[in-house]
């Protein structure tokens, strides 16, 4: 389900989260569905363990996972009203950006910048 390029100047674990995060928006993984284990998707995709924990790690913080332990890591139902907060703030932000007379493109560079700086 997921692939790591290992040609990419994206790390492999935000490679990883990306796609986790992404399945889980476009609800290609339900609320509820288990996680493959760690240990199994690093072997699967050819990965340290560390770096499927650290995926696992910031999607949990992100709200989008919960691990229960030896149980495993699931699909929050969380991480489905975290998206559509952001959802709702993104449209709060377009409205901002029209009504301040700044063109679509700039208001998209400044998101960008505010995503990418490291909090």
């Amino acid at each position: 389900m997921f692939v790591i390029e290992a040609g990419s100047a994206v790390p492999p674990y935000e490679q990883l989260r990306l796609q986790v995060a992404a399945a889980i928006r476009d609800r290609s993984l339900a609320v509820g569905t288990r996680l493959p284990t760690i240990r199994s998707l690093a072997g699967d995709l050819g990965l340290a363990v560390n770096t499927v924990a650290r995926a696992y790690r910031e999607l949990e913080d992100a709200g989008l996972i919960e691990t229960r332990g030896r149980a495993g890591s699931y699909v929050t139902a969380a991480g489905q009203a975290a998206l559509e907060r952001v959802r709702r703030a993104a449209e709060d932000y377009a409205a901002v950006v029209a009504a301040s007379g700044i063109e679509a493109e700039e208001g998209l560079r400044i998101a960008e910048a505010a995503l990418t700086r490291k909090h």
